[in-house]
Formats: structure tokens, sequence, C-alpha cells
């Protein structure tokens, strides 16, 4: 079994076969998908998309592109949501000094507030982190106790550690099978094992030799195949870890 624990399949990418791309993934072995949420619309559209599939889980979060806008009714309603029992996890939320379609305190207030509610409904947050590493590692010892996985980890073994410490997974995307990211793979053969997880944050980030062309979930066995070739694993018995890690961390 595989598992995907970062997919955006509402995107309007899979508008025209979505249905076929979650067929693809399920023959490659991805047997489960969690579809993560970037606003309200896009986290209800998680929570339709896994209405009457028992192994596709949702969860409900605001990005931190669109911190700036959100409003408290509209708080109101993603709290709603990740209380739900099927809600898997809180987010994606963080921060993006990278891009910075939010301004940074407007950033930090909304990731405060995601740490918040997932601390009170006891879940694991799913956080982003693009050039802010600094202000996210603070943030998340200001939250201590709050279990999570940092997405699409793209830094190297420098910063890996202060996550390890507060007990948090490491995710890899397509990224890590990049030639020039000998860092982000370095990264990925330090990360303890029970820690380690696999996604494809599909539509984007396409793996080596797709790059450019738009992302599914089947693809994130070659996420697979690169992890264990710098790890010196088998690619099945890496495909079965990351999957109960998967498992334990969201409570599939």
């Amino acid at each position: 079994m595989i598992t995907d624990t970062h997919a955006h399949l509402f995107w309007k990418d899979f508008d025209e076969d979505r249905r076929e791309v979650i067929e693809r993934a399920r023959a490659a072995g991805v047997e489960r998908m969690i579809f993560v949420g970037c606003d309200l619309e896009s986290s209800r559209a998680c929570f339709d998309l896994c209405r009457d599939d028992p192994q596709l889980f949702p969860t409900a979060g605001v990005h931190p592109h669109d911190a700036k806008d959100v409003s408290p009714e509209t708080l109101a309603a993603i709290a709603e949501l990740c209380g739900r029992q099927e809600c898997v996890a809180v987010g994606e939320s963080g921060l993006d000094y990278f891009k910075e379609f939010s301004p940074r305190a407007d950033q930090r207030r909304a990731f405060r507030w995601h740490l918040d509610l997932a601390k009170k409904l006891d879940k694991p947050i799913i956080v982003h982190s693009r050039d802010a590493h600094i202000d996210t590692l603070e943030l998340l010892n200001e939250a201590r106790g709050v279990r999570g996985v940092m997405h699409c980890y793209t830094m190297g073994t420098e910063e890996l550690q202060g996550y390890l410490d507060l007990g948090f997974y490491i995710s890899f995307s397509g990224v890590v099978t990049y030639p020039s990211n000998e860092a982000n793979r370095k990264a990925a053969a330090a990360v303890p094992l029970d820690r380690l997880l696999v996604e494809t944050d599909c539509p984007f980030l396409a793996p080596q030799g797709r790059r450019g062309k738009r992302n599914e979930p089947a693809l994130v066995k070659l996420v697979l195949e690169t992890i264990a070739e710098v790890r010196g694993m088998d690619l099945d018995e890496l495909a079965r870890e990351t999957s109960d890690n998967a498992a334990r961390l969201f409570g599939l």
C-alpha cells in the first residue's frame, strides 16, 4: 500500500478526468490519499470528494497565501469542518515568505489560530513553510504538544532537527527527485524511518521526467523510488513503512 499524504484533487486541472486520476493512482498501488484544503471552498470540496470512498480522507484549513482575507465567519466554518470525525488534520496552514501574497503578520496570526485549533481538537496539523524556517520553528515551539507534518519539505539536514525534536513527521514530494536538490535527498536519507512520509502536492511539483506537467497521485511512486535509492531500502518496504506512518499520524 502507498499513501499520498497531500493532494489537491479539487483543483480545476482535474475537472475533466478526476475519476480516472483516482483509478490510475489505485492501479499504481496508491490506495489511500489525503485531500488537503487551502481555503473554505476547497476544504468543502475535499469533503465532497471523499464522501463515498473510505480510502480518501479530507482536511480543512487556510493556506498562508489567503491569510489576509480570512474572516471570523470563515474561521468558524473551517473549525466546524475540522471538528468532523472524517477530518484527519487541520490545514494546510503555515508561512510563505517566498511569494508573500499575504502580509507576514496576517500569516503568523492565521498559523497560530490553526495551531490552537489542532491542539483543541487533538488532531495533527499540516504545515506549509517556504523561506520561513525561523518563524515556522518559533511558532511551532510556542505550540509544543501539537503534532503534525512538515509538508513538502524542501530544506536540507541543517533545518531538520528542530522539527524532529518537536515530534513532527517530514513529508517529501517530487522536489526530492530534481537533480539539483542533493541537499533535500540527504534530508530524506536522514529522517528517521518512523517519521517519513511521501506526497505529491498535486497538481504541482511533478517528479523529474514529468516536470512541468500536471502532477497526480500515481506519481508519488516516483518519489518513493528516489527515497528508497538514497536510503538503500527496498521499495515495497519503504512504501509499507511510510503508509504505516501516515496511518499512525492521521488515524487512518
